[in-house]
């Protein structure tokens, strides 16, 4: 009997986060649920990974999901677990109306900057979809000259269940990419830190010097350059 009811209870529970995880993810269509309402119905989320990294691209995603879809966790990236990542990032896939990638190369964000880089590589994921978008949801800022309608949201990821998914596939993709770089570089440990200032890649910089990927105008990349 007792085993019964701890059977019961956690079963119960279950339901209960199920429910609570359904209702979040109700709320994240607040703003694709607005536009479509007023007659945009392909809409894409635009986020970026690897804006703050020492080395390797930053990378894009826009993402155009169909309409009041349910995948169980899209959130903000980086508060998932490596694993549950590659688990949604795949549904993502699947599900998905469409998916753009826009890669933007070190030596590229060198020359023009990494804000401009970012932007150049949200252009890049857009122009990469298959589907023109009626409308862009954009996390943290307006993407320049651009003729599409958009509204940037800061924290998107928390806000736009099509910013997260897009959080989601461009992270992955990078990473993914950096696992590849890893395979030429394996001093820096770039499957590890994935091109960001860890000590350890400091340290490996301090003793081989900056590669062909690496980002020569961000601070502590050259010697001389403090981080």
């Amino acid at each position: 009997m007792k085993k019964t009811r701890t059977i019961f209870i956690r079963y119960k529970k279950k339901i209960e986060r199920l429910y609570e995880e359904r209702l979040r993810i109700q709320n994240l269509y607040h703003y694709e649920n607005k536009f479509q309402l007023e007659g945009q119905h392909l809409i894409a989320g635009i986020d970026e990974a690897g804006r703050g990294s020492l080395a390797g691209p930053v990378v894009s995603a826009a993402v155009i999901l169909p309409k009041n879809i349910f995948i169980l966790n899209v959130k903000d990236s980086k508060k998932l677990s490596p694993k549950k990542r590659m688990e949604i990032y795949q549904e993502i896939l699947k599900k998905a109306i469409d998916v753009g990638i826009g890669i933007v190369e070190a030596e590229m964000i060198d020359r023009i900057n990494i804000a401009q880089a970012t932007f150049l590589a949200m252009k890049k994921a857009i122009g990469n979809l298959k589907n023109r978008p009626d409308c862009l949801l954009v996390d943290g800022f307006k993407i320049p000259k651009i003729a599409i309608p958009q509204l940037a949201l800061i924290k998107g990821e928390d806000k736009s269940i099509s910013i997260a998914a897009a959080s989601i596939i461009a992270k992955v993709y990078r990473d993914n990419l950096m696992n590849n770089i890893h395979r030429e570089f394996p001093q820096f440990d770039f499957k590890k830190n994935k091109g960001y200032g860890t000590p350890g890649h400091f340290k490996a910089l301090r003793k081989y010097q900056a590669t062909k990927v690496h980002r020569k105008t961000f601070a502590g990349v050259l010697p001389g350059k403090e981080k």
